[in-house]
């Protein structure tokens, strides 16, 4: 087997192994059993398996990590989804009246696709480091997860989060939400003349990334091809074509057409003209990196979305968690697959070892990562096993 090539036909063989010796089951336990509190999160917990030959199975729930161990090693999805905590387990659905069986609890989940980005985008089909996090709502527990291919998914697991309904959900999404309209829309960022707090802080972290970004790495406006695009956001159609002859004429680069257009908004500002284009730079660099959300992935309590530590059948690379505070030196195209993770296995030295292996391999620093997610998160819910035993011990 080609270490540095996955073939999508060996995957109904490496799965069997996969969830034998390298799926986390025990720390993926710890995350979605919440410590017990309440202690029917996890038992009510959805959960959905796609098998070979796109066999979907919904409604699957299980009592403890036993017995999704067995279930998974039995089944070897393609892919897991994870839903919502529901008012009684989800297997037992059809014996329950539809009115009573409701989803009750789910974390916070955010879907960027890179995919979204295809106007704005020239290159580097896989790179999509999100900047921006839901950190004006409070909440510490974000759990980023590179999806196998072109997205990343952000689980808030805070408590209050996992207890929005549906309607604060919409609201947070709406919030959040700055690149607006779809393909046959060209301007999707459109600005009040003072900036929400948010779009600012916002567009803060974009302007310290965008040259190296848009500018440099993307060549946005290295063509008139690329420059048409950007001058079409440009709403007085005077300045626009003034613009596009500078472009021409005057312009060497992306960077020196950047500088023009900058200083040319600038000086109309300056002058009051071109009203309509005033925060024209701002838009233009929100429109080319602000996040772009799957609000319909937020709004739902009942959305499944992709489980961590699955394998996407396409590129073979597991779905791991994200070091949020080294973002920028993680590189999709280093994310392990299960092919090289396999061979990893075959090449360990045999004897007994209480390390797992999963830590065995180059799975282990991601798991790292997810461990001390979930170590920060436990201690949330420590005083509250505390609480519950005291009240225990009243009775």
């Amino acid at each position: 087997m080609n270490s540095n090539k996955y073939d999508p036909a060996e995957l109904p063989d490496l799965l069997p192994i996969y969830y034998k010796r390298l799926f986390p089951y025990g720390p993926y336990y710890r995350w979605l059993h919440y410590g017990g509190v309440p202690k029917h999160y996890f038992t009510n917990r959805e959960f959905s398996f796609t098998l070979k030959d796109d066999v979907y199975i919904r409604y699957q729930s299980f009592p403890d990590q036993q017995d999704l161990e067995k279930e998974i090693q039995k089944r070897c999805p393609y892919k897991i989804d994870i839903g919502a905590v529901f008012s009684h387990r989800p297997k037992d659905h059809k014996t329950v009246k539809a009115a009573a069986f409701q989803a009750q609890e789910k974390e916070l989940v955010f879907d960027i696709d890179m995919t979204d980005y295809d106007d704005v985008r020239n290159c580097c089909s896989q790179n999509a480091h999100p900047q921006h996090s839901v950190e004006d709502f409070g909440y510490d527990h974000l759990l980023w997860v590179y999806s196998g291919r072109r997205g990343i998914h952000c689980w808030v697991c805070d408590k209050g989060a996992r207890k929005l309904s549906q309607t604060a959900r919409s609201a947070i999404a709406e919030y959040l939400t700055v690149v607006k309209g779809g393909d046959n829309q060209t301007r999707k960022v459109t600005l009040d003349e003072h900036m929400h707090p948010h779009v600012s802080r916002s567009f803060d972290i974009i302007e310290e990334y965008f040259t190296e970004y848009a500018v440099r790495k993307q060549d946005f406006l290295e063509d008139e091809q690329k420059w048409t695009k950007v001058l079409a956001l440009v709403p007085d159609e005077t300045l626009r074509e003034s613009l596009m002859t500078d472009f021409k004429k005057v312009g060497t680069s992306s960077s020196s057409r950047w500088a023009i257009l900058k200083q040319r908004i600038s000086e109309c500002h300056a002058k009051g003209l071109f009203r309509k284009s005033r925060n024209v730079v701002q838009e233009i660099m929100l429109q080319y990196c602000y996040p772009r959300l799957d609000v319909n992935v937020s709004k739902g309590v009942n959305h499944l979305l992709k489980s961590p530590f699955c394998i996407h059948p396409k590129t073979g690379r597991v779905c791991v968690p994200m070091d949020q505070d080294h973002i920028d030196s993680f590189d999709p195209a280093s994310v392990p697959t299960i092919s090289n993770l396999v061979e990893e296995l075959n090449q360990l030295e045999t004897g007994t070892t209480k390390i797992k292996d999963y830590k065995r391999t180059s799975l282990g620093p991601t798991i790292d990562v997810f461990e001390r997610f979930l170590k920060k998160l436990e201690n949330t819910w420590k005083g509250k096993l505390i609480e519950q035993s005291d009240m225990k011990r009243e009775f």
